[in-house]
């Protein structure tokens, strides 16, 4: 699993619980990954959305502009149960060598 797969599963995750807006998720992915590009994070965000595993919309304006919300998809549901199935392998191969 490569890091990029890694993003894309947290952000996954982080969807299943409540919507989203970027920055949001921007903030809790780069304290995760701080070594990670915040262009790079935007990028996969905004792959979620082109793969149809998340949609976007505009959330109602408070002081500012109009934030952009993030929901899962029901195909993002099915990514995301793919995704954790093959973290949950990773971490077990990698367990057995005594890697902790």
């Amino acid at each position: 699993m490569l890091k990029k797969d890694l993003i894309r599963l947290c952000m996954l995750h982080l969807l299943t619980g409540q919507d989203r807006y970027g920055y949001e998720m921007l903030e809790l992915l780069h304290n995760a990954f701080p070594e990670t590009q915040e262009s790079a994070i935007y990028a996969v965000l905004r792959g979620l959305s082109k793969d149809k595993l998340a949609e976007s919309y505009l959330g109602d304006t408070s002081a500012g502009p109009a934030r952009k919300y993030y929901r899962i998809t029901s195909h993002g549901k099915e990514e995301y149960e793919r995704l954790l199935a093959q973290w949950r392998q990773l971490k077990a191969a990698v367990a057995e060598l005594g890697v902790e």
